[in-house]
């Protein structure tokens, strides 16, 4: 095409004068007054987080301070003299997604603070419900909790826990004591929106950003009047062999997150609701024994679950590797108290410990009562890093090496559930804290033998 005579059809651009080679060292001028504005200042839409970094701190360890970083080092092994003690804490505040590690935590009667006070469920039905369909046929539409063993992409749905920070409040003459949860998961349109998407999410968060979507939940249970007017409804959803009452959230779930979980069904999130929690039996300690009835909310079967890192050195030199399957991490198990310093498997003896203060520059104890071994089904095999399943281990290796409890002579064990006990002195104001550092006293042994549901 005629450059000149492209120009001659603008009569603005003739009144300046300007040439082709004008025209194109202006634009390289302005490309090059742009660009550094744009790296600076991009193009960006805010997102939730970064509303909250204005009056909230991010609760857990960075990455680069995590004490999961050297899992399979030698110093973990049993010291001549030295207790065990609280290598890390790991809570998940969503079932089955990524967890947030801690180096303190208050301890409640269902476990750490702000554990799996969240979880997603599908909608199940054998068949489908017409508008006339009887209450008994109904009924046969169930939520069920699900996790990584069915939709594996769950671990790659990043949590983040944002507490209110008192100083960066009051510099916004503001109070909060509002806590807030922001899910974040991979997203990225198609065609020139993906594009887009991409470019915008690396101008802000860095090179190796992708683009993702948040959905921002307040932890504090909302009061009557938010359940109505957000339209949340309290539903049965079912967990394992029990069922609980809970509050469907399923109003703030963006439809993209269902599909790309690959979730068919009908998808919803559930709060668990503080006044409906789940009676623990089978292996806890008696009311009478632990001075109140041990209780849970969206964890499988008990409060808290422990993880001896010694053991698991121990049995992952028994699982065989492969190019999807290098090294075993720790967080595919879902602990939320890691221990270091332990024999091997010697927490499978343990009936009852005490938490000293050790290093942890706390000055309280708190006791654990040592419920049952923790039966292990496949969701290990799922990568907490990438979402990805391995087809065989290391389930496989669990059901032939770690068979080892007569009450579940076909699964495999790793790993023990434990019920918080307090202080009688506290009366119905049952909490304490425990710490990284905290040294471990074992109180009693005994022998486990576990009770299915």
């Amino acid at each position: 095409m005629d450059t000149t005579m492209d120009i001659g059809n603008h009569s603005w651009l003739k009144n300046l004068n300007l040439d082709a080679a004008s025209i194109f060292l202006l634009g390289v001028t302005i490309c090059a007054f742009l660009i550094p504005v744009v790296l600076i200042l991009p193009p960006v839409g805010l997102q939730k987080s970064d509303a909250l970094i204005q009056t909230h701190t991010k609760a857990g360890v960075e990455g680069s301070k995590s004490n999961l970083k050297n899992q399979y080092s030698a110093e973990h092994a049993p010291q001549t003299g030295e207790p065990p003690k609280v290598h890390s804490l790991v809570i998940y505040p969503v079932k089955s997604c990524k967890g947030i590690e801690l180096k303190r935590s208050k301890v409640f009667p269902t476990g750490l603070q702000f554990d799996r006070i969240f979880m997603f469920a599908q909608l199940k039905s054998p068949f489908p419900v017409a508008v006339d369909s009887t209450d008994e046929e109904k009924s046969k539409h169930k939520w069920e909790f699900v996790t990584q063993r069915q939709f594996p992409r769950l671990a790659n749905v990043t949590v983040d826990l944002w507490l209110p920070d008192e100083m960066k409040l009051r510099k916004q003459s503001m109070k909060s004591t509002e806590a807030f949860v922001i899910l974040r998961f991979p997203w990225k349109e198609e065609g020139w929106r993906g594009i887009w998407s991409t470019i915008t999410a690396k101008l802000a968060r860095g090179r190796a950003a992708e683009p993702e979507i948040e959905v921002l939940l307040p932890v504090d249970f909302p009061s009557t009047e938010d359940i109505k007017e957000r339209g949340y409804t309290f539903e049965d959803v079912k967990i394992w062999k029990e069922t609980i009452n809970a509050l469907n959230m399923e109003k703030d779930l963006p439809g993209e997150l269902q599909r790309y979980l690959g979730v068919s069904n009908k998808l919803a999130l559930f709060r668990v609701d503080p006044g409906q929690l789940r009676e623990v039996y089978r292996t806890a300690p008696r009311k009478e024994e632990a001075g109140y009835q041990p209780v849970t909310g969206f964890q499988d079967a008990f409060p808290l679950h422990m993880m001896n890192l010694s053991s698991l050195q121990a049995f992952s030199s028994e699982v065989p590797k492969d190019d999807n399957l290098k090294e075993l991490d720790v967080l595919r198990f879902r602990p939320n108290i890691i221990l270091s310093g332990a024999e091997a498997y010697d927490e499978e003896t343990w009936k009852q410990i005490r938490l000293k203060p050790g290093s942890s520059g706390f000055y309280n104890d708190f006791v654990f009562h040592v419920s049952c071994r923790t039966v292990r089904c496949k969701m290990p095999n799922v990568d907490p890093a990438t979402g990805v399943r391995h087809p065989t281990e290391p389930d496989k290796s669990l059901r032939s090496k770690r068979a080892v409890d007569e009450g579940a002579p076909l699964s495999g064990c790793l790993g023990m559930q434990l019920t918080p006990l307090f202080d009688p002195s506290l009366g119905e104001d049952r909490e304490g804290w425990i710490a990284v550092g905290m040294t471990v006293e074992v109180e009693q042994r005994g022998q486990h033998v576990y009770i299915k549901q």
